[in-house]
């Protein structure tokens, strides 16, 4: 793959996640196979890579959804607690699960969820 074309598929990859993180639906959901599918990169760095992007992505999204006054402060600091917490464990996992338990892993809970978002969708109709 020439130089060019993975140039512009990092800036087209990172154009959908800012899209996608915008909206709140998570940029990494997006990011993640798009890198390791397209540009064959290693699931521990993919992860990497989405949580660097994401850092940057989520906090302009969060001034500007608070600035629109989308944000609600009741009950986040348990959330951002627990947040903490298990993403210290889950980082420390990740470091000791070999790539691909992470690929099958990350690939089994995009199924589920987009099970999960089907049914819903046919629940609301």
């Amino acid at each position: 793959m020439s130089i060019y074309l993975t140039i512009f598929l990092y800036i087209l990859f990172g154009f959908l996640a800012g899209i996608f993180g915008g909206l709140g639906m998570g940029g990494g959901t997006l990011l993640i196979p798009l890198l390791t599918i397209f540009l064959s990169l290693d699931q521990k760095l993919c992860q990497g890579i989405n949580l660097v992007s994401f850092l940057v992505m989520a906090l302009f999204s969060l001034i500007i959804h608070f600035r629109n006054g989308y944000i609600s402060m009741k009950g986040t600091s348990y959330i951002i607690l627990s947040g903490i917490i298990f993403s210290i464990i889950g980082a420390l996992l990740a470091g000791y699960l070999p790539s691909k338990i992470l690929r099958i892993a990350f690939g089994v809970f995009l199924c589920l969820l987009s099970i999960y978002q089907i049914i819903k969708a046919f629940k609301n109709d």
